[in-house]
């Protein structure tokens, strides 16, 4: 004789809750496809933030120093006494440089590395030579007479040295010399002194002399 097979309590439950599952998959109405398919609207999501890029500076300019442009045409070396001056081919302003090659017996005045002066000139001799090396002008004397020389005459005195060395007029000539300081015609030290500015630098050297696209090293 078989036994009735008797449900637990934990398989009565099972079973009550399947029955109410289904008779509630009866009563339910289908829900269409549309509401199935729509998705509730979503925010749209910012953009995360992100700090700032510092800005890059932009690279200094490179230093090309004091380059010559040009030079007057002297038609070849310079005689004692002779000068050339035009500034019709130079800027109106700039930094003005003068140099003075002992070994050539010259000196240039640069405006902006465009040659508007040039000249022959006559330095100092025996144990009184002119130095060599950069001096920046720091007086200007239109009608300066030498202290230590008797009074002698040194128009247009453009002063480099504290002990006296100087750019002035003087006679110009083979067989003349000065005590150190740089002679010049007179006629072109008074150009040279309209244009020479204090702290303008005078480079004095000897035997280096540059060409156009070659660079001042000390300007």
């Amino acid at each position: 004789m078989l036994r009735p097979r008797i449900l637990g309590l934990a398989g009565l439950l099972v079973a009550t809750v399947a029955g109410v599952s289904a008779i509630g998959a009866m009563l339910t109405p289908p829900v269409p496809k549309a509401a199935l398919a729509a998705k509730p609207p979503t925010r749209p999501r910012a953009a995360p933030r992100t700090a700032p890029h510092p800005a890059v500076p932009a690279p200094p300019p490179a230093d090309v120093g004091y380059v010559v442009k040009a030079v007057l045409d002297t038609g070849g070396p310079i005689p004692y006494g002779k000068w050339f001056w035009d500034e019709r081919g130079a800027p109106s302003s700039g930094q003005t440089v003068i140099t003075v090659d002992l070994a050539a017996g010259v000196i240039s005045v640069f405006r902006d590395g465009f040659e508007i002066g040039t000249a022959a000139m006559i330095d100092g001799y025996e144990d009184k030579p002119t130095p060599l090396g950069v001096f920046p002008i720091t007086q200007k004397d239109a009608d300066h007479r030498s202290n230590l020389y008797g009074g002698a005459p040194m128009p247009y005195m453009l002063r480099l040295t504290n002990d006296g060395i100087s750019i002035h007029g003087s006679e110009v000539s083979i067989d003349r010399a000065t005590h150190g300081c740089i002679g010049v015609p007179t006629a072109f030290a008074k150009k040279l002194f309209a244009v020479a500015k204090l702290g303008d630098k005078v480079i004095v050297t000897r035997g280096e002399m540059v060409s156009p696209g070659q660079k001042i090293t000390a300007a």
